[in-house]
């Protein structure tokens, strides 16, 4: 294994959220994009699609009067746990699908700016078009779990439109950057053992991301932490808390947590000073998760969504407040959609391979 990111991947690491623009790009690639799937050639089930049972949420009732527009808030892809099938939405109705079968389980998921889609499946990551071709795919080892080699994927990161960066949870739990160009395994890092509980792979990691600093940010799920590593994989930041499923590094310099064990979202700026927290009990009793959100994303105009696996069928799958604490939007179609466990919302602005552009 490498000990650390070679000179070629780190060189394209940093000359990516250089070059490929700005942070601040009002540029939303993915909506531009969007005709592609819906084109002639788009199959209802691609080669390596397998259908996925659909379980007894269906039989949910979407309650009246929600606040916002239902499927038509915003255009977005959506996944969950417990339901191995993909949402592509727009204007309110669902444009695509990609289904994966039986098994666990659909946890990080990203559309990049040339349409193709990158996920995890639990097994397995890969790289898909919107025709659905399979352009790129990495297999764990042993994945059913019966061995010492066993190895689980839940977290992916895009790097530029060659390269991803990915986190096998096993023991060791390793960092890997591969050019799927060329195939190349670019860096193969062991991670640090204070990072994972090596006796509990499954629940290691869901969450890491390289952010615009050029570091990485690992939300430390069965250790209780979230720590920040400098490219050197020296520690330059940790920050306590109970079950962080994700953590991801705002435009403002701050850090999102979800913690999923207390059931709240707290931003904390680089001091470890809380200056923001939404907990699940501040939603309305009417809106609020059984289920507590695993993931969340920050919009641009400053509001902020949570994913919830939402109890299959008997609350919301996803809820969006302001900065004031406001719910302006709860999603509850179980007829439509299964549960959520990231969704990546099309319109906001930025280019999703440049590091810190997308912040989800």
């Amino acid at each position: 294994m490498l000990g650390a990111l070679s000179a070629i991947a780190l060189a394209s690491l940093t000359s990516c959220h250089q070059s490929g623009g700005a942070a601040s790009s009002p540029t939303t690639p993915c909506m531009d994009v969007l005709d592609r799937f819906a084109a002639a050639d788009v199959p209802a089930m691609g080669p390596a699609e397998a259908e996925a049972t659909v379980g007894t949420w269906t039989n949910g009732v979407t309650p009246a009067d929600l606040p916002g527009k239902g499927l038509a808030q915003h255009p977005m892809l959506y996944v969950g746990e417990n339901y191995n099938k993909m949402f592509l939405v727009k204007d309110g109705k669902v444009l695509w699908t990609y289904q994966t079968g039986g098994g666990y389980e659909y946890d990080d998921v990203w559309m990049l700016s040339n349409g193709n889609i990158l996920f995890t499946r639990m097994q397995y990551l890969a790289e898909i078009t919107p025709d659905k071709k399979v352009v790129w795919r990495y297999d764990c080892t042993d994945p059913k779990g019966t061995g010492p080699d066993h190895t689980e994927v839940h977290t992916c990161q895009p790097i530029g439109l060659d390269r991803v960066m990915f986190v096998l949870n096993g023991v060791p739990a390793r960092l890997l950057v591969v050019n799927i160009k060329t195939g190349t395994v670019e860096s193969d890092r062991a991670l640090p053992a204070e990072l994972f509980n090596p006796k509990a792979v499954h629940g290691q990691f869901r969450r890491v991301r390289y952010t615009a600093q050029g570091t990485y940010l690992f939300a430390c799920l069965g250790m209780n932490k979230v720590v920040e590593y400098d490219k050197d994989f020296k520690q330059v930041w940790s920050y306590p808390i109970k079950s962080p499923w994700a953590a991801l590094r705002l435009k403002n310099g701050n850090t999102l947590i979800t913690d999923e064990k207390e059931g709240l979202t707290r931003e904390v700026n680089p001091k470890g000073e809380t200056v923001w927290e939404f907990k699940n009990t501040d939603l309305p009793e009417a809106y609020r998760f059984i289920e507590p959100p695993q993931s969340c994303t920050r919009l641009a105009n400053g509001n902020t969504i949570f994913t919830s696996r939402g109890a299959k069928g008997k609350t919301p799958q996803l809820v969006e407040v302001t900065p004031d604490k406001k719910v302006v939007w709860v999603l509850q179609d179980w007829k439509t959609l299964g549960s959520a466990s990231a969704v990546q919302i099309l319109d906001d602005p930025g280019i999703p391979e440049n590091p810190g552009d997308s912040e989800h």
